[in-house]
């Protein structure tokens, strides 16, 4: 009897240097892309943020996927539903479909964070609708009219709904 012969795998593994990565502004915030649900089969989207103070995005709730956060550095207001909590360095936070969120830079530096989109494809409105970065300057906020018919039409078929606070 014969041993059966070893199997190959081919290479399908994505790799993404640090400081690679498509780069966009966003809602007042530093996003690179480090995979797209496009490049994932759908699977996942992974950016990393960076929050500058008074950034972050409006409250908003995803009805099709999930997302989560990792706090690589800093300190981020975040809103889960109705409750307002700090998170800081080390700090993770998962954030299931159909709950309102937000995070916002409270400080007085730059915050750093990982998050995960499951399903990936949240991650298309940045690289779509971003903000090309302005070297010398920093990401503006983007005030709720800054969405356009466009944005909140792709907004709403990426399964989103905009959730402001009230004011």
């Amino acid at each position: 009897m014969s041993e059966p012969s070893p199997k190959k795998y081919e290479s399908t593994a994505i790799y993404v240097p640090d400081g690679e990565g498509p780069v966009k502004w966003v809602a007042g915030d530093e996003y690179t892309i480090k995979i797209s649900g496009a490049q994932s089969n759908g699977t996942l989207g992974f950016v990393l943020a960076t929050v500058p103070p008074g950034g972050g995005p409006i409250a908003h709730i995803h009805t099709t996927g999930d997302e989560t956060f990792y706090i690589l550095d800093g300190e981020l207001e975040f809103l889960n539903g109705e409750e307002v909590f700090d998170i800081r360095t080390g700090d993770f936070v998962f954030v299931p479909r159909g709950t309102r969120h937000r995070f916002t830079n409270k400080g007085t530096r730059d915050a750093r964070m990982l998050f995960l989109f499951t399903p990936g494809g949240q991650e298309e409105f940045f690289l779509r609708y971003g903000d090309e970065p302005l070297p010398g300057h920093g990401p503006e906020l983007w005030p709720i009219e800054r969405y356009t018919p466009e944005m909140l039409a792709f907004v709403e078929e990426l399964g989103n709904v905009l959730a402001p606070e009230e004011a």
